[in-house]
């Protein structure tokens, strides 16, 4: 699903974020990446979805080379790719359906089907009952859900989740974790950034750590 060759990233001449990132994520595999902050982890997440270019190497998605992608062909490439992003980037004048029916939008879903498979979803996580609240009136914790539900909700081959456990109760890590593992389970290729290192422990998943912009260790690796 995921082939990083020799993949450099440089925002300045003297500020590499990433340098000389090679590996492989198998189709269905449920990986982390960590590493503390400035590690270079959410700028290896751009990269997979098309946000930036790499200053070197090549990034291949589901068998396309996305470095060499037009801007034009983004799009499709990125509707196989569900992001849960840190900031949660929810549109605080929409409601939640109307949030995360966006993608279904994009999508060209009609009105009918996109109502079912959202409160599908928003039921998975939890949610159904708040349907019709704006995202000022939800938690962090349920903030972050519904983030889960628009990155999920057209079950993409490929979930990127950026610090999805950040700034969350035990209670509610484990509920997000149990999302992610869920989506990982119906097929979903899953690659969590996150600097939390028990919930990596207790997981059992594959890791791969980052330390200023290189990978110093991969616990699938021989």
């Amino acid at each position: 699903m995921i082939q990083l060759h020799n993949v450099c990233m440089s925002y300045q001449r003297d500020a590499t974020a990433l340098s000389g990132i090679s590996a492989k994520i198998s189709k269905g595999e449920f990986v982390f990446l960590t590493g503390v902050s400035g590690a270079g982890k959410s700028t290896l997440l751009k990269l997979l979805y098309g946000a930036l270019k790499p200053t070197r190497g090549q990034v291949v998605i589901d068998g396309v080379n996305i470095t060499k992608l037009p801007p034009s062909q983004l799009p499709a490439l990125r509707r196989k790719i569900g992001v849960v992003f840190q900031d949660f980037k929810l549109l605080p004048s929409r409601t939640v359906l109307e949030n995360v029916a966006i993608t279904l939008e994009v999508l060209g879903w009609g009105k009918k089907d996109i109502n079912k498979r959202v409160y599908h979803i928003l039921k998975q996580v939890g949610l159904e009952h708040k349907i019709n609240s704006t995202p000022i009136r939800l938690s962090g914790g349920e903030q972050q859900r519904v983030a889960m539900a628009r990155a999920l909700v057209n079950d993409p081959k490929l979930i990127l989740a950026d610090e999805p456990t950040g700034n969350l109760d035990e209670e509610s890590k484990e509920r997000v974790f149990a999302i992610l593992k869920e989506a990982n389970v119906r097929g979903s290729t899953v690659v969590v950034a996150t600097h939390d290192r028990r919930l990596i422990e207790n997981s059992h998943k594959r890791f791969i750590v980052l330390d200023k912009g290189h990978v110093t260790e991969d616990s699938d690796a021989s």
